[in-house]
This record gives C-alpha cells, structure tokens and sequence, in this order.
C-alpha cells in the first residue's frame, strides 16, 4: 500500500516535530530497515524508552487519581500498559498507515499485526518525549486512557504479575525471564522464553513478540505451580 505522509500523522496525533528523524526512526520496522542496509535506524530502541515512559505516566496518573492499594495499582497498570491496549490505541490513530515496512512484512498483513502496531506506538510516544519532552508526552498519552480505565481488568490478563505476587511471598527469591531462541523471517518471527526462579526453569511460553512468550511462560509456571488463573 501507498504509506501515508509523516504529515498528516502529526495532525492525527496533535503534534509537529522539531526533528523530524525521530518520527521516521519510530516508524521503521527492523524490516524495513534491513532492506535499507544500515541507512535507517529501526525503532526498536525507541520502543525500549517509550515503554518506560508510558509506564510512569500510566503509574502516576493511577496514583494521582485513585486511593487503590499498590497491588491493585499493578495490576490496573499491567492491563493498560500491554500489548493489546497499546494495539487498540494504534489503531485508533491508524499508525499502521504511516509504518515502513520492508516488503515481507507489509505483504503478510504487518500493518495490523498487534505487536508491530504495538512496538511502534510505544516508539511513537518515546519520539513524542524526546522531541517534546514529559509535558508533551503525558498530555499525549493520557488522552487514550479513559475509554480503558473503567474496565482494565477486561483489558489483559496478566500472568506475569500473577506470578511475581505469588513469588513475592518468598522475599529472597528472583525471577527472570530469559531469551532463549526465536526463529521464521522478520515479518514472522517466533519467540521462546524461559522464566527461570533462582536460575531454575519454572516455565517455558513461545509467542509473536517476546511479551507474549514471556506472558505464556509465566502462564506455565503458574499452572505447574498448582495456582488457579
């Protein structure tokens, strides 16, 4: 398909770039940048700061705008700050218009595939914060909370939380979720992780990003674990 202008995504989303390389960079897929050799900068690190920068704003508008106990506050921010919430925020901008793609990846539908979408509107919000800072940022993330807010318990079930609350029990144990393979062509890629408790494998989960392998694992290890989910 013929990929929208950056132009008309700023006017979606309210804001006009000082550096306009920040924006392009968010829209990259690795995909596309591969075709291009090195020309472009994908946006995976921008999905690594965005998803950090999404997380404090979603935590202190919770704290800010509710009297909950922090056990519920992690769970109310785990099921707004995931994949399928960010998903359904991209689509509300259309970014999967504004996305380039290498030709693999846009040929087998990554336009609408949840975690591209999704990786790239965390990318989109750590542009937004470089560019513009936290007073641009907040402003912008926050307009896509309340549609979600009333009902974040229907949003995502998060076993990755399940988890560390029943680990938690246990002050001294660690747990940590390990890559161990991922495999297929960039437009279709297969992640594996391990959660492992004190170095010990406790769960194994497989999925299209690696939120979703580790999401699965935790899932195993809760239900190898006797826990009802």
């Amino acid at each position: 398909m013929q990929v929208k202008p950056q132009s008309e995504l700023e006017k979606v989303i309210g804001y006009h770039f000082k550096n306009q390389e920040l924006l392009t960079e968010a829209l990259c897929h690795s995909s596309y940048a591969n075709e291009k050799r090195g020309t472009l900068h994908c946006n995976e690190r921008l999905e690594f700061l965005g998803d950090s920068v999404l997380s404090i704003v979603v935590s202190n508008y919770l704290f800010r705008n509710t009297e909950l106990p922090e056990g519920q506050l992690t769970k109310i921010r785990a099921s707004l700050v995931c994949e399928k919430s960010l998903f359904e925020w991209a689509k509300k901008i259309h970014l999967g218009d504004y996305l380039l793609l290498g030709h693999g990846e846009d040929n087998s539908g990554g336009r609408t595939r949840p975690s591209v979408l999704s990786d790239a509107f965390e990318a989109v919000i750590a542009a937004v914060f470089l560019d513009g800072g936290m007073e641009v940022a907040e402003p912008y993330i926050l307009r896509f909370l309340p549609e979600q807010f009333d009902r974040p318990s229907e949003a995502f079930h998060d076993y990755k939380t399940v988890l560390q609350e029943v680990i938690q029990q246990n002050p001294e144990e660690h747990v940590e979720y390990v890559l161990i393979g991922e495999e297929g062509p960039d437009h279709a890629k297969l992640f594996h992780m391990e959660v492992r408790l004190n170095s010990n494998v406790i769960g194994r989960g497989s999925g299209k990003s690696k939120k979703n392998a580790e999401q699965n694992a935790a899932k195993e290890a809760l239900l190898l674990m006797g826990e009802k989910i």
